[in-house]
């Protein structure tokens, strides 16, 4: 051990005691200050044009995609071969590796401490990048420790690896600039190593172990896994093993045979560890995040937990004349298991499958037009040879519909979860996020679960809103549709029509909603109705102005009206028809998501809303959801155009002015449980186009989901909500960072170049 930290203390003497060390030390301090620079004038910009900051400061800065981790590692190619090309060929090259080789110090002592002394200015590379992680404290409001911990050790397992291929590198030849081209050429290797025979299972494993591209992307983001911390050990162990193989052979004759099986033996016994250390039931993970945001919720540890020793098989289906293609292709198999590794985490064996198949889906037409006088088959050949994929991979129409139909979903990639027999689709969404959440996925594993699925009937008849059309007033983007991710059918609930003049309400559904019927109920309409209410069933009522008529004699009973009249609201930009009410606390408390818009003030739009009376009830405990603002708004007794005059509050004619409630609550106890109804004093909120509002934020999703979840006691959603980072304020203004530019930029570096440049001179006079 002794001798190892020998050969190191002389490696950084000569290190330190040449001009390209400081030289490289310094630029990349200046390259760390320039970056994290960057990033906090771009958020004081941000936060001095009045915008709130809802995403983590330190995440930004350090691990965005142009953060100062980010830029760093990326970059790293361009510091260490300059440091480590000279670390063994200068000794071959001046002849006194051979004065080692007759010393009694032995190969493996030389070649480990020259790797200590690289870990000793990785160890410098990481004070100085730890010097930004120190300043944040001072500029950022309550940082991540656990966070910046991570960051640190990722660059430093990073620098690690990066020496001991450069050592590796440096020996194998006696020239420096060779060395340094060779590691150059090597990292460049090791990033594109996992683009390489994607489609041969095996091969894509070997080179997806052996590639350092996205390996330090957990690590950056706060999770530390035992199968990463290997990865970097075992890449160390290979390049020494490899350097001091490489050195024994100069001072023995063996034959090329001997030397290609040692040389083979090390890199099966390292892709071993490697592929050993990743499998699933034998990786520990650290989640070093203050809110633990790498790891699945509690709620959805238990669903994963529950599915037991079974195994879940979860198999995508990509239409090569469909959307998300790229999710099924070779290329994407390693993004895949990252994207299920959250839950393989807490069950082992998930196994995924992609099936490839080529079908019209409903575009035939469009196909044919486009394709005139070719055949299916050959419209589909000229496809995949585009995409570069075999078409020997893709399924036959034929074959494709006697393994499952998938003639009433949407034509993208789609996946069909299959476990103890039974079966459920989980697909992903044209929207920026793509992938279905934690949420999407918790839903589709707990209706694998479930004996009964929770399921929402929506009344029909009486003009009533229509879950299966797309204008602006229905409600289909709510209900079933298919590719948009916050539809009810993608929230784990099962939504149906019914018709109560013909068929009787089920006993088993979650709720029944009954929205805004535009004629009179029939008497055997009310009389079901009536039935449903006694026996306790859940029940969402809502209606409009002019039509109270409709519905306040069924309401009656809850101690509930729809009151005449409109809701009117003043707004400098927007009409006056427009409704914004506020969450109350009780109306918060429906979805963990609306505890942030509750604190946040964000409103639910509701245009044409009329307010609610409520009168003492001795049978329900009624608490409003959504409460008007007193100050902006009234309830306007007679009809207004909202397009000419502005409309005017007039007492005289019946208006009030105060806080109105326009949705409440309502619960009893009877039959054994707690009966939940809400009453809402409008139709709209739900409707197609106020859930594509997009001038002012509203909160009308999360509401909406919040009173199904209510009403189906909290079965579905699946809630993945996460609180809002802590580290969302920035303690420094943009003119305080000019100073900070000249502290980091100038006076740091120039007091590094200043101590380098007097320990070269003493150096030079001694």
């Amino acid at each position: 051990m002794k001798t190892i930290f020998r050969v190191a203390k002389t490696e950084l003497k000569l290190l330190f005691y040449s001009p390209i060390a400081w030289f490289l030390i310094t630029i990349f301090m200046v390259q760390c200050a320039f970056v994290y620079l960057k990033g906090l004038d771009d958020i004081a910009i941000t936060v001095e044009g009045g915008y709130k900051i809802p995403f983590s400061i330190i995440a930004s800065i350090f691990s965005g995609g142009r953060g100062v981790l980010s830029n760093v590692m990326g970059n790293l190619y361009l510091y260490l071969p300059l440091l480590t090309m000279g670390l063994i060929s200068r000794e071959t090259s001046s002849g006194t590796i051979r004065l080692l080789y007759s010393s009694p110090i032995r190969v493996r002592d030389i070649v480990l401490g020259k790797f200590v002394a690289m870990v000793a200015m990785s160890l410098v590379m990481v004070f100085i990048v730890s010097i930004y992680i120190i300043t944040s404290y001072f500029t950022v409001n309550n940082p991540d420790t656990g966070l910046l911990l991570s960051y640190v050790l990722g660059l430093f397992l990073l620098l690690c690896a990066y020496s001991a291929i450069g050592i590796f590198m440096s020996c194998l030849t006696t020239y420096q600039i060779v060395a340094a081209v060779c590691t150059f050429v090597t990292f460049g290797i090791l990033y594109n190593v996992s683009g390489l025979w994607k489609g041969i299972p095996f091969l894509r494993d070997v080179t997806y172990f052996l590639s350092v591209a996205g390996r330090t992307d957990w690590i950056l983001a706060g999770l530390i896994t035992s199968n990463g911390i290997i990865y970097f050990v075992a890449i160390v162990f290979m390049f020494l093993q490899l350097t001091i193989y490489k050195l024994k052979t100069g001072m023995e004759t063996t034959s090329t045979w001997v030397k290609m099986s040692r040389y083979s033996l090390i890199v099966i016994v390292t892709i071993g560890i490697g592929y050993i250390s990743s499998i699933p039931q034998l990786i520990v993970y650290f989640d070093v995040t203050r809110d633990k945001s790498n790891t699945i919720k509690p709620d959805t540890q238990k669903i994963v937990e529950d599915l037991g020793d079974e195994p879940l098989e979860v198999t995508g289906y990509a239409n090569l004349f469909g959307g998300y293609m790229e999710d099924a292709k070779p290329e994407s198999y390693q993004l895949n298991i990252n994207r299920w590794a959250p839950y393989v985490r807490f069950k082992h064996n998930i196994r995924l499958k992609t099936v490839l198949y080529y079908d019209t889906l409903g575009i035939g037409e469009g196909m044919k037009k486009a394709n005139p006088g070719k055949t299916l088959t050959e419209i589909a050949a000229k496809s995949a040879e585009t995409a570069e994929i075999s078409l020997s991979q893709f399924k036959r129409p034929e074959e494709i519909r006697k393994m499952i139909d998938l003639s009433q979903e949407p034509n993208y990639y789609i996946m069909q979860l299959k476990y103890k027999g039974r079966q459920t689709f989980l697909r992903v969404f044209p929207d920026n996020e793509h992938w279905p959440s934690e949420t999407e996925i918790s839903a589709a594993l707990k209706r694998l679960l479930l004996a009964k699925i929770p399921k929402i009937l929506f009344v029909t008849g009486n003009l009533e809103r229509n879950i299966n059309k797309m204008g602006d007033r229905e409600y289909r983007a709510l209900a079933n549709l298919k590719n948009f991710r916050n539809s009810l059918i993608n929230q784990g609930f099962d939504v149906d029509t019914i018709s109560l003049q013909s068929e009787s309400i089920p006993k088993n559904i979650s709720a029944l909603v009954l929205a805004d019927p535009k004629t009179e109920l029939t008497a055997v309409e009310t009389s079901k109705l009536q039935q449903f209410i006694n026996n306790g069933g859940n029940l969402l009522i809502s209606g409009e102005p002019g039509k109270q008529a409709m519905l306040n004699p069924l309401l009656k009973q809850f101690g509930v009206q729809l009151m005449d009249g409109a809701i009117v609201q003043t707004s400098r930009d927007l009409e006056p028809h427009l409704a914004a009410p506020f969450l109350t606390g009780t109306g918060a408390k429906l979805y963990p998501p609306l505890v942030a818009a509750h604190r946040d003030s964000v409103v639910v739009s509701m245009p044409m809303a009329t307010a609610l009376g409520i009168e003492n009830s001795s049978v329900y405990t009624i608490k409003p959801l959504l409460v008007t603002d007193s100050r902006k708004s009234w309830l306007k007794r007679d009809k207004f155009v909202t397009d000419s005059a502005k409309v005017k509050f007039e007492p005289e004619r019946g208006d009030l002015q105060k806080s109105f409630p326009l949705a409440v609550s309502l619960t009893r106890n009877t039959k054994g449980k707690e009966q939940r109804i809400i009453v809402v004093g409008d139709a709209d909120f739900m409707s197609n186009i106020e859930l594509n509002r997009f001038n002012m934020r509203t909160a009308n999703f999360a509401f909406n989901t919040g009173i199904f979840s209510w009403l189906s006691y909290g079965e579905f959603p699946i809630s993945s909500y996460r609180p809002a980072p802590k580290d969302t304020t920035l303690l420094i203004k943009r003119e305080q960072i000019k100073y900070l530019r000249i502290t980091l930029l100038w006076v740091f570096p120039g007091l590094l170049l200043a101590l380098g440049t007097l320990i070269l001179i003493r150096r030079k006079r001694k």
